[in-house]
């Protein structure tokens, strides 16, 4: 970084930290613990003008940038180089009337629906409220209504981005970036706000249906089968995991393998209790916390680890979910299979194929299989039970995908994309980030 002749911390609002620093690797840690970035400068920024700064000093200095608001889809960890930290630009504007939000590049999901719920409204979130909204929006965005609404994606109406010349640029649907951002990560600069509009969702009946381990195998069939009838208004997944044995972990569910079935359905609570009625009939349930709640529980269906930890994941976007595909999952990640993994599947289709100006692809796929293991011990896994689902698979979800080294790399990257989109988008970055200094991530390299 030379001998730093200018002043870089008066160049900021917000904090400046190198290594050494105290504060430094507060600032750096994520949610993500398995790795972390490691860069040579971390600009706390606070606004869209500290990020100008951030990128106008790392083009002037040649450095790559990273960027990170929580650190949960941290994929490829900076060594050297420049970390925008966006945790503190947490600005959440509601306008009921037009049915939007203006939204931070730091503000969290669980932030966005509480801000949104007190209108009788509701984002397109996922499942997790720790999440950072920017982030889960450039991957795409699969909700907990996505059946009915489609990707969070599709319901961005502008974009504030600062590319790699900082410029700040607002870009609105039919700009050439505007669609290209969402869908491809951080490649193409570092988003300081987005506008996403709203749905007028105050209630929504849902929770867990979960089964034990002899029940496990037919209640994933009814559910298969189930899928194929339920309405696009109602979003279903299920998770099969190994419950560890330790205090955290409630005493009857220690040990034990379950299929947990989580249920959203923007509907009334008595159509819902008819619509799940099948699954219920399959037998005894271990949880069965189904409900009419309102908007702002919704991260109750889920209940998604709120601690950081080490964690890696792969998904398959998959063509179907027969029979057969449910056998051969079952051998490759069931309770005998000796697979340490914890599967989550989701249901998909509805408005999730609407064709969009995003470059979110694959949208025929009918269900998505994500892998989530220990990054320490994983490889065997989701190798064994990516080659099983392999006859199905269609591509992968870059929302989803989350790992270094091998599982970072360029084909896994491609593989998000149609050809035709990954061309474009190759010659846009080509475009507007020539030096590929936002590459910490499912990069997209220029094209030549």
């Amino acid at each position: 970084m030379g001998n730093n002749a200018e002043n870089i911390a008066d160049t900021f609002t917000g904090p400046v930290f190198r290594p050494g620093d105290a504060g430094y690797d507060e600032e750096i840690a994520g949610f993500q613990t398995a790795y972390t970035h490691r860069p040579a400068l971390v600009v706390g920024a606070v606004h869209a003008e500290d990020v100008r700064a951030a990128v106008e000093y790392a083009a002037r200095h040649g450095l790559p940038v990273a960027v990170q608001a929580t650190g949960h889809g941290l994929s490829v960890a900076a060594d050297g180089g420049v970390l925008i930290s966006t945790g503190r630009m947490t600005t959440l504007e509601i306008d009921p009337a037009a049915r939007s939000a203006r939204i931070g590049a730091g503000v969290r999901a669980g932030a966005l629906v509480e801000a949104a719920a007190a209108h009788g409204l509701a984002p397109l979130n996922g499942s997790s409220p720790s999440v950072g909204v920017v982030g889960y929006l450039l991957g795409g965005g699969i909700g907990l209504l996505a059946r009915e609404f489609g990707y969070a994606a599709d319901h961005v109406r502008a974009i504030e981005l600062v590319t790699a010349d900082g410029r700040v640029r607002r870009l609105v649907p039919g700009d050439e970036l505007f669609g290209a951002v969402l869908g491809s990560g951080g490649n193409f600069g570092v988003v300081t706000a987005i506008e996403l509009g709203l749905l007028p969702v105050a209630e929504v009946y849902g929770g867990q249906l979960m089964f034990d381990t002899p029940l496990v195998e037919r209640a994933l069939d009814v559910w298969r089968q189930w899928t194929a009838t339920v309405p696009d208004e109602l979003t279903s997944t299920v998770a099969m995991l190994t419950f560890p044995d330790i205090p955290q972990v409630p005493a009857p569910l220690r040990g034990r393998y379950v299929a947990s079935f989580r249920i959203a359905f923007n509907g009334s609570g008595e159509e819902g209790e008819r619509l799940v009625a099948p699954l219920r009939a399959v037998g005894e349930r271990l949880k069965d916390d189904l409900r009419t709640m309102p908007y702002a529980e919704s991260h109750t269906i889920h209940s998604d680890p709120d601690h950081p930890h080490a964690y890696a994941a792969t998904n398959a976007l998959l063509s179907e979910l027969s029979g057969e595909t449910l056998s051969a999952l079952l051998s490759a990640a069931g309770p005998d299979s000796g697979a340490d993994a914890v599967i989550d599947i989701r249901h998909l289709g509805g408005a999730l194929s609407n064709p969009s100006e995003t470059v979110v692809n694959h949208r025929d796929a009918a269900y998505i299989v994500r892998i989530i293991t220990d990054p320490d011990d994983e490889t065997a896994a989701k190798d064994k039970i990516r080659t099983a689902l392999a006859p199905w698979t269609v591509g992968h979800s870059l929302n989803f995908l989350y790992g270094a080294g091998a599982d970072a790399d360029e084909a896994q990257t491609q593989a998000g994309y149609s050809g035709d989109t990954y061309q474009r988008l190759a010659n846009l970055k080509a475009k507007y980030d020539p030096h590929n200094m936002f590459r910490f991530n499912r990069n997209i390299r220029p094209a030549n």
